[in-house]
């Protein structure tokens, strides 16, 4: 069974290998790449490779490389047909049926990206003739000259109403084909298509694979009302789903661990020349989630890089808006900000590399931007107004649907508060004889008339640390106690020895509690560090008076249903699944613990429904949590 090169592209496109290889093998971040264990051959030091900027795994113990569906074939015995539909399925892609009008359709793809092509040498001839001359000499004028223009493949639409026309039917080009691909203008009330892009100097538009499929075009002159012009809607271009030079960045992404994301053409190729090939720009709209999700395949932390302006600020705005609801651990997005009045073309073309790297080494994280966003927002200056404040910073972080980010979230949002209102005691010990707040010069930006003083916040001149109380609150230093969970969880794996290997990463993470339960963690990741686990060793280790406290202070804390899995007779495999639920249900739960921790204070200083419903969730989803693992038990 055959399937169209664009199903295979678009299904790569929406899962990076390291998603799919990830749900069976345990991955690490090794630089710009992943690595684990080879899932062909066993070994002990990971020699498996993963890159999602260039769409592949490589194993070298065994020699096998590929892409996804390569991966899906090698590890689960699938055909091509099948692996390909099984990848489908999870990338929400719908497979076409292969019938002979499919076929067919695949085959006029073929051929509208030979039109757009031959548009193309046909746009860079343009600029190297005669009539090219005054687009030379604005993009001279620039800085634009032949290394750029080679590289970007720029061109010039000349001012002819037919000229691309009649060029590519001297070449058996069908208008009809000129017309789907949005080289002319057409419509019930024009009697003979024209060519879209007159007088202006082009940019070629190009897919992950480096094929033009588009053009964007600068107009030259200033009478024209619309400055920029990109191709419409195509079978080939989708203009929310695509990068402009996505196809250059890549490397420069993998090369760098970074991406750049500009707002124009121009200020994607200034920021080449200038020493930055990993600069991408949107194609004339706001960011889309197709396209937050192809920059997070190339880097963790975008950069966006924005003008100062008014405009550069709402387009921040939108990208905060944008990306919370997509955050996860580890992905999130920078910004950096440009002197006022200049784009990235300027301050390349006037400071070079330099200027540049400051303003990028500068990029704020997007906790910050979220955190000014708001505090500018308004006056600070009565309990009302800062309750607002309140609100409109919390609202957003119910977007975020990561509960680890979002708990971090609110966490890092409360410590900051916190702060930002205990500043505030000192001016309401100042009022004046009118009962009013001192007035004051406004400090850390934000505060507006009516003298809500504030002092300057430690995140704005550097990182956040928690203060001295907080870190001595019992939040911070654990509940002390031992857990059930957490017992059985470390018995469970003393008892089933052959099963500590395979968990060893998660438990070393494991975040315990109990300090009778640390120091038996500690025994068996001693152990999983031998070469092969010599469970006589593991025996020796777990004799010593101090183990043996521990463990059975672990022990009595135990139920009888737990205890039943700690028998040697107990089914490995069963003890295994049981393992790895608990330490599911061991994540949420103490997540979910501090996200109530975070309502109750909430609560406690504001006493509104909101926080009264925020604290009723976070206890109906602990409910849920403590009812799977009773079911589970029985």
């Amino acid at each position: 069974m055959k399937f169209p090169p664009s199903i295979l592209e678009e299904i790569k496109a929406r899962l990076p290998v390291s998603a799919v290889v990830g749900k069976r093998v345990r991955l690490a971040k090794s630089g710009r790449e992943w690595k684990g264990l080879s899932p062909f051959n066993a070994e002990k030091t990971p020699s498996f490779f993963v890159n999602d900027q260039k769409g592949s795994f490589f194993d070298f113990s065994s020699g096998k490389n590929g892409d996804i569906f390569k991966f899906v074939m090698e590890t689960e015995g699938l055909s091509f047909p099948e692996a390909v539909e099984k990848l489908a399925s999870e990338a929400g892609v719908t497979l076409p049926k292969i019938t002979h009008e499919a076929q067919v359709q695949e085959e006029k793809r073929k051929g509208l990206h030979e039109v757009v092509e031959l548009a193309a040498r046909f746009f860079e001839a343009e600029l190297m003739g005669d009539r090219g001359s005054g687009a030379r000499r604005y993009l001279s004028g620039r800085g634009l000259e032949g290394e750029a223009r080679k590289l970007f493949r720029m061109g010039y639409g000349p001012p002819d109403r037919f000229a691309l026309r009649d060029h590519l039917a001297a070449k058996g080009v069908d208008a009809a084909l000129m017309m789907e691909t949005g080289l002319l203008v057409h419509g019930d009330e024009i009697a003979v298509p024209y060519d879209r892009f007159r007088d202006r100097i082009m940019f070629p538009i190009h897919d992950a694979r480096g094929r033009v499929i588009a053009f964007g075009g600068r107009a030259m002159s200033a009478e024209v009302s619309a400055k920029y012009l990109n191709s419409p809607e195509t079978p080939l271009f989708h203009k929310g789903s695509l990068l402009f030079n996505h196809h250059n960045a890549r490397k420069g992404s993998h090369d760098t661990g970074q991406v750049i994301v500009v707002e124009g053409y121009v200020d994607v190729i200034a920021m080449t020349l200038a020493g930055f090939p990993q600069t991408v720009a949107p194609l004339g709209t706001a960011l889309t989630e197709d396209q937050l999700g192809l920059l997070w395949r190339m880097a963790d932390e975008p950069v966006i890089c924005l003008d100062g302006d008014k405009a550069g600020r709402k387009a921040a705005s939108r990208a905060i808006d944008l990306a919370l609801p997509m955050l996860e651990p580890g992905k999130s997005l920078a910004f950096a900000t440009l002197p006022d009045g200049q784009d990235p073309d300027d301050l390349a073309r006037s400071g070079g590399k330099m200027a540049v790297a400051e303003v990028l080494q500068a990029a704020r994280p997007l906790v910050d931007m979220l955190w000014t966003r708001e505090v500018e927002a308004g006056p600070l200056d009565t309990p009302e107004r800062r309750a607002a404040f309140e609100r409109r910073l919390k609202e957003p972080l119910g977007q975020i649907k990561d509960e680890a980010t979002r708990r971090h979230y609110r966490r890092e949002m409360d410590e900051r508060l916190s702060q930002l209102f205990a500043s505030a005691a000192p001016a309401r010990a100042e009022r004046g004889r009118d009962g009013g707040f001192q007035r004051g010069r406004p400090q850390g930006g934000g505060a507006g008339r009516g003298g809500f003083r504030q002092a300057v916040a430690p995140w704005a001149v550097g990182p956040l640390k928690a203060s001295s109380q907080l870190t001595q609150s019992r939040m911070m230093a654990g509940r002390r106690g031992e857990d059930v969970r957490e017992a059985f969880i470390l018995l469970a794996l003393a008892s089933h020895p052959d099963l500590i290997l395979r968990c060893a990463d998660e438990i070393a993470e494991l975040a315990l509690d109990g300090p009778a339960a640390e120091r038996f963690r500690q025994v068996l990741l001693e152990a999983a560090m031998d070469d092969s686990l010599d469970e006589n060793a593991l025996a020796d280790r777990l004799l010593q008076p101090r183990v043996q406290e521990a463990q059975s202070a672990l022990l009595a804390i135990t139920g009888p249903a737990e205890r039943q899995k700690l028998t040697q007779a107990a089914d490995p495999e069963s003890v295994f699944d049981s393992i790895r639920q608990a330490i599911v249900l061991h994540h949420r739960a103490r997540t979910l613990h501090s996200e109530l921790k975070a309502a109750e204070r909430a609560l406690a200083d504001e006493a509104t429904e909101a926080n009264f419903a925020w604290i009723k969730d976070v206890k109906a989803r602990l409910e849920t949590i403590e009812g799977t693992e009773a079911m589970s038990g029985d």
